[in-house]
């Protein structure tokens, strides 16, 4: 037999990866299911990304890269941040990672220990506190109301502080429910974190270009927290690159320098060829990602209206991402299909088996009377998932 670690046995299945195994599993059983499970844009990557791809492989851009990412893409990260927020970062405060899912594992390992608290505002992305459990820490969850379009309660965020906490991680958009954090708020936690010199944020800005209503606020704009502010980005959903993993993040170059040290024990450098992908993208004009997201923002229009129609599913507008996140706890104890409604796992199995619609329960971003609906889909599979779903409620 074999004994496995205190920290792996601490960490759960994601449950979004464990929902589209259950629907790859139904398709291969030559069901129809329409998957709205995954955060992933159904685009293909634009053309002068691919093009700067094969360029970089035809020049022979295949060998090991450093350890924290190629000068050109640090490079081009910094004019980004300079061109769009007027923040100035040297190289060594930027460092490229296998996705922004590696920059914040390399963030937990660097900052959090047994003993440590990270506070995590709900709804939050899955893997948040399982990263927080694998390095030893304690999550500490902040109530967010769904009736004020899921605003952090600031006087609970403040409570939660002590002297054991070390980080506070939040994603604006956010990733589950699309919502976006204003000024007050972002300005509100900013306040917080100067007050508490031992607290690091961590900034999930990987929805930032998608954003429907205004523009993206970053809690950068804050000047006197730069010193303890992370911010934590990448190409995947802005630029449709998922399968490329490149993440990247700024923040202190001590920080930056720590973490480069783990991410060389653990994987060295991201792959080189994406990483000359991404100098593309991120160099490039944005118009492919501008039409991306006036195609979400159609979808998300039309989810709205479809799901209007569903009795007791309440739906916020969301203001960015590609997700909505409606509340479904009216069907707590109802009985659907022979079997009691009592969790948003139980609906969502059961509007798997019955619907074949993939979706993702509340409970795995914290906040059980909730569901998951992805609209990176077609809007014909949307039209079709929601009137599935419709029949399978009533």
């Amino acid at each position: 037999i074999m004994n496995f670690t205190k920290s792996v046995k601490r960490v759960k299945e994601s449950l979004t990866i464990g929902m589209s195994r259950k629907a790859r599993e139904l398709k291969a059983q030559g069901k129809d299911v329409i998957s709205l499970s995954l955060g992933e844009p159904d685009f293909d990557t634009p053309a002068h990304i691919k093009e700067a791809a094969k360029q970089a492989m035809d020049s022979g851009k295949t060998k090991y890269p450093p350890v924290g990412g190629i000068a050109e893409l640090k490079e081009a990260i910094v004019n980004k941040y300079k061109k769009g927020y007027d923040l100035n970062f040297a190289h060594n405060q930027v460092l490229v990672s296998t996705g922004a899912k590696q920059c914040l594992m390399n963030l937990m390992l660097s900052l959090v220990q047994e003993g440590d608290e990270v506070v995590i505002p709900l709804p939050y992305w899955v893997s948040y506190s399982e990263m927080v459990n694998f390095a030893g820490g304690k999550a500490v969850f902040v109530p967010a109301e769904f009736e004020k379009g899921f605003a952090i309660d600031i006087n609970k965020l403040r409570e939660s502080i002590n002297e054991k906490t070390k980080v506070i991680i939040f994603s604006s958009p956010s990733n589950p429910a699309g919502s976006m954090l204003s000024d007050e708020q972002l300005k509100q936690i900013a306040d917080i974190v100067k007050e508490n010199p031992q607290v690091t944020i961590i900034s999930d800005e990987i929805y930032e270009h998608i954003v429907f209503d205004g523009e993206h606020k970053s809690i950068s704009q804050f000047d006197e927290i730069l010193d303890q502010l992370v911010i934590v980005n990448g190409v995947s959903k802005g630029f449709s690159m998922t399968g490329w993993r490149i993440g990247y993040m700024v923040g202190p170059a001590e920080l930056i320098s720590t973490c480069d040290k783990i991410q060389g024990q653990f994987t060295s450098g991201a792959n080189s060829i994406a990483q000359w992908a991404a100098v593309e993208a991120l160099n490039s004009d944005l118009k492919p990602t501008e039409d991306m997201v006036a195609t979400f923002k159609k979808r998300r229009n039309l989810m709205l209206e479809l799901l209007k129609d569903i009795p007791g599913m309440e739906v916020d507008t969301p203001k960015g991402a590609f997700y909505l996140f409606p509340k479904i706890s009216s069907y707590f104890g109802k009985e659907l299909g022979g079997k009691t409604i009592n969790s948003s796992l139980d609906l969502c199995d059961y509007l798997l088996e019955h619907a074949l619609v993939s979706l993702v329960p509340g409970v795995a971003f914290g906040m059980d009377d909730h569901i998951r609906i992805s609209y990176a889909s077609s809007e014909a599979q949307l039209r079709e998932a929601v009137q599935r779903i419709k029949e399978a409620l009533a």
